[in-house]
């Protein structure tokens, strides 16, 4: 017993001492099997086998992580073919892999993401960017480089730097051509830019493919040309492009990062090859400088001395994934510190139930059990790589993507700026920037001179005419009326007017011929629907309108404006009394019969006051011979206009007289002020309306002009029901109606563009503009959309602005007219004397009165104290007697000298 009890706590200890201890390190296993996907016959793959076999020996090599066990590499050529790809991914997926790097190819990652997803398996693609692949559709694809929805924003602003609005995408059709070039036209709809053409290859094209291909590019206007294709096939379309002078002067080629690839690993291609891509600018995914970069890339040559024959440097791809395998080695390393296991649990989905045997040997796969925790890990590493920092946001994309932009000029590649999703184009590279707040703002927006293909600096315009021999069709409507803005000669055949002049002035200014035709439209009768002619142009049927055509929003959808050449905007006019002030304008308030009965009722009244007050008013008994008493009647008669008479009446019947001149003096004179600050005002209104608010509200009949876009503007934007909008078709119509009324069959009112209101009340004094323009527009150029010619046309219209050149085409058909007002219409405007008839007839007939009642009564005492001895000679001489001495005349008054007669006033 005692023998038994000494080897049972001997068996104690050594459990205690040797095996406890090592329990954490018998978890970890020796060997960690890993897979590595790629076609190893591409330029990628070639240098991924030597980076991804040196990531695993650096790994294998570092005594810091995964202590106790290997990372052994089973890698599969996958020759980007989508069967072989998969019977290799299921190859693999036999051995117990815990995670794969790769795949390279973006339509193998789409089959094995599926295989990787059910079977728990991550993968770490180093070169599969197709921008489709989502964390949701793929949870278990892990992209340890840069996704080309980046690249893709980066060639997009990289357009929108240099003004262009069109270009060519040619690209491989297959996974990552297709979804490439949708995610380019994602990013170019962002600027307002679009893809003209999509021209795609078929994966297997041929050199006559190509040719083909490219000669339908050459027919096309668009120069800016974006390639998105494979190492092999990218090349030789650049070069049969040479080969068909698709190199030259005004063509942009810009290439996606595959051209990187190619020429960092094997450049400087044959000197041919060379010489065909002059000029061309692509895309080089931005790595860093680093001291850990460094060190590996001056291990580089010893790297491939070792494992191969071949002589090629290291580009991009291969440093992606060589860190691919770091951050595996790193997630796995904490996945076993947390405990984590190597096991695997067959997949039931995977079993046969019919009892047939498994040819493929789907039963040897089977499910990694701590493949979600690695996952985890994965997407939560932090390192620093020889890529530089290495994270990932909340969509599986690596944070702080940039790209290099280079430019092939002679053998050498010049970087001309980057991009960086943080601030966008500079010459400054992104890492200096993040420590600064982002600046997307475009004047930020940098880059450095570019050779263009054909040697040339300056910046290629992006488009050019297509070589079909075909002039530029423009339409031109064929207007009824206001032809001072475009016509045609019926002598010449040749179009004039204003919009036409501004057209050629601005077309001479392009630094290029445009060949061009005037097509007219209309049928000469009516002016045709401008809508309709707008509509035409946006189905290419013409390369663009010509004319007085408004820049309305329902168009601009459809069509592309310049910038407007005269300003626009909707109006409304109604009649008015208008003529010109002169030096003669304060006679124009009364007709010549109102001055005339003014003057006699002023003199009359004068005349009829000096009778009435000479015998009881001292101030109109002065002596002095006749011409002294007419002075004291006129000087009281006009003084009496102005109220500035000094006089007081002393008789009854004088007061009465007085006071109704006064009364008419100041009705006289009130109309004589208004109509005078009227008719030197210059205008006056002879209808309520005073805009557009007060137009709508009156119910009134509404004119337009036909054809234009006042009539829709006014039912849907104003809705003004159309049963009130009458179409007029001509200056005449217009005058007519708005002459007649809404009482006699007219229009209140005409809605119309300023252009040809101006115009029309040139000729036509007795109307105006009421209120202010309640729109705001201007007329431009029609092309179809997106067209460039469109953006060339108004930096030449912007130009004739600046010299001056479109104000004097302006002066010379639309300054042409001054309204001048007519005699009828300004004797209309003055007050006539039926106005005032019975103020002068009160007057009249009150001063006849007064003088009958004056008279009767003077009589009456002139019998009384001569007791009916009376003669006419003795009743002027009794009148004549100054009252005022109170005494009663001694002696017959009929016997007085004819002295005493002959000093009364007449």
């Amino acid at each position: 017993m005692s023998l038994i009890h000494s080897l049972t706590i001997i068996s104690i200890y050594y459990c205690l001492f040797f095996i406890i201890p090592n329990v954490n390190a018998s978890t970890r296993p020796a060997i960690i099997n890993v897979g590595a996907a790629f076609n190893f016959n591409s330029t990628i793959g070639a240098v991924a086998t030597i980076a991804i076999q040196a990531g695993i020996d650096d790994v294998n090599a570092d005594p810091t992580i995964l202590p106790g066990s290997k990372l052994v590499i089973n890698m599969q050529d996958t020759k980007c073919n989508g069967f072989i790809g998969m019977i290799g991914a299921l190859k693999l997926m036999r051995k117990h892999i815990v995670a794969v790097v790769g795949p390279q190819c973006s339509k193998i990652a789409n089959i094995i993401s599926y295989i990787a997803k059910e079977l728990k398996v991550p993968l770490l693609s180093f070169a599969a960017t197709d921008p489709t692949f989502s964390s949701l559709q793929y949870p278990y694809f892990i992209r340890t480089t840069f996704s080309d929805v980046f690249q893709m924003q980066a060639v997009s602003e990289f357009v929108n730097y240099y003004k262009w609005r069109q270009i060519i995408a040619i690209f491989i059709d297959d996974e990552y051509g297709n979804n490439g070039v949708i995610a380019l036209a994602d990013k170019l709809a962002e600027i307002q830019c679009n893809i003209s053409f999509k021209a795609a290859l078929p994966l297997d094209a041929n050199q006559t493919d190509i040719t083909s291909l490219l000669a339908r590019v050459g027919q096309t206007e668009t120069r800016v040309i974006v390639l998105h294709a494979n190492q092999i096939t990218g090349v030789t379309i650049l070069t049969v492009a040479h080969s068909l002078g698709m190199m030259q002067k005004d063509y942009v080629w810009i290439a996606t990062d595959w051209l990187a690839s190619k020429l960092d690993s094997r450049g400087p291609l044959a000197p041919q090859v060379m010489q065909a891509i002059q000029g061309v600018v692509f895309l080089r995914q931005h790595i860093e400088e680093s001291a850990k970069k460094t060190q590996f890339v001056s291990r580089w040559s010893k790297l491939v001395k070792k494992q191969t024959k071949e002589k090629f440097r290291l580009n991009s791809y291969g440093l992606y994934a060589y860190d691919s395998v770091w951050v595996l080695a790193r997630a796995l390393d904490e996945y076993l510190n947390d405990g984590g296991n190597i096991s695997f649990t067959s997949d039931p989905n995977l079993q046969s139930s019919d009892g047939r045997s498994d040819h493929l040997n789907l039963k040897a796969m089977a499910i990694f059990n701590g493949g979600e925790i690695l996952l985890e890990k994965i997407k939560n590493i932090s390192i620093n790589g020889v890529t530089g920092l290495i994270q990932f946001d909340q969509d599986g994309n690596r944070i702080h993507p940039a790209y290099d932009i280079v430019n092939v000029i002679d053998s050498e590649l010049k970087i001309v700026g980057y991009w960086s999703n943080y601030s966008g184009l500079s010459v400054n590279p992104p890492e200096k920037l993040y420590s600064k707040p982002s600046n997307y703002s475009s004047a930020s927006q940098q880059l450095g001179d570019v050779v263009w293909p054909g040697r040339s600096k300056m910046k290629p315009r992006g488009w050019t005419f297509a070589k079909n021999g075909k002039e530029l069709r423009l339409v031109v409507p064929n207007r009824i009326n206001y032809k001072e803005f475009v016509s045609k000669n019926m002598k010449t055949g040749e179009f004039e007017g204003y919009c036409i002049d501004v057209f050629t002035a601005a077309i001479k200014l392009l630094n290029y011929s445009v060949p061009f035709k005037f097509i007219s439209y209309g049928d000469g009768r009516s002016n045709p629907n401008y809508g309709d002619l707008v509509q035409k142009v946006s189905s290419n049927e013409f390369g663009g309108a010509i004319g007085d055509i408004d820049i309305v929003t329902n168009r601009s959808l459809h069509v592309d404006y310049t910038l407007p050449f005269i300003e626009s905007g909707f109006v409304v006019v109604a009649p008015i009394k208008k003529y010109s002030s002169n030096a003669w304008s304060f006679t124009k308030p009364f007709t010549d019969n109102l001055w005339f009965a003014t003057v006699s009722s002023i003199l009359l009244t004068g005349i009829v006051i000096w009778i009435l007050e000479r015998r009881d008013n001292q101030l109109f008994r002065r002596s002095g011979g006749l011409r002294e008493q007419i002075v004291t009647i006129l000087s009281f008669s006009f003084s009496t206009s102005f109220f500035a008479h000094k006089e007081t009446m002393q008789s009854t019947l004088g007061k009465i007289v007085l006071l109704i001149w006064l009364f008419v003096v100041l009705v006289i004179q009130s109309s004589y002020t208004a109509n005078l600050t009227s008719i030197l005002a210059l205008q006056q209104l002879s209808t309520p309306i005073r805009g557009i608010e007060s137009l709508i509200g009156t119910g009134y009949p509404i004119g337009y002009q036909v054809g234009s876009s006042a009539e829709s503007y006014m039912v849907q934007e104003l809705r003004i029901p159309r049963s009130r909008l009458r179409a007029l078709g001509s200056p005449k119509q217009y005058a007519k109606a708005l002459e007649l009324g809404p009482e006699k069959g007219g229009v209140a009112a005409i809605v119309d563009e300023l252009p040809y209101i101006e115009l029309f009340l040139a000729t036509h004094c007795q109307f105006t503009i009421v209120g202010s323009g309640f729109t705001k527009a201007g007329w431009g150029f029609a092309f179809p959309k997106n067209s460039p010619f469109a953006v060339d046309m108004s930096t030449a219209i912007l130009n004739l602005s600046e010299n001056g050149e479109l104000q004097r085409i302006h002066d010379k058909w639309l300054m042409n007219k001054v309204c001048s007002p007519t005699e009828e219409e300004m004797e209309s405007e003055s007050l006539h004397l039926s106005s005032f008839w019975g103020l002068f007839f009160i007057s009249a007939v009150a001063s006849v009165l007064v003088i009958l009642i004056y008279l009767s009564t003077t009589f009456y005492q002139y019998v009384h104290d001569e007791d009916g001895n009376c003669t006419i000679k003795g009743f002027l001489s009794y009148v004549n007697t100054i009252n005022s001495t109170k005494q009663k005349p001694k002696g017959n008054q009929c016997q007085r000298s004819n002295s005493s007669v002959s000093s009364i006033g007449t």
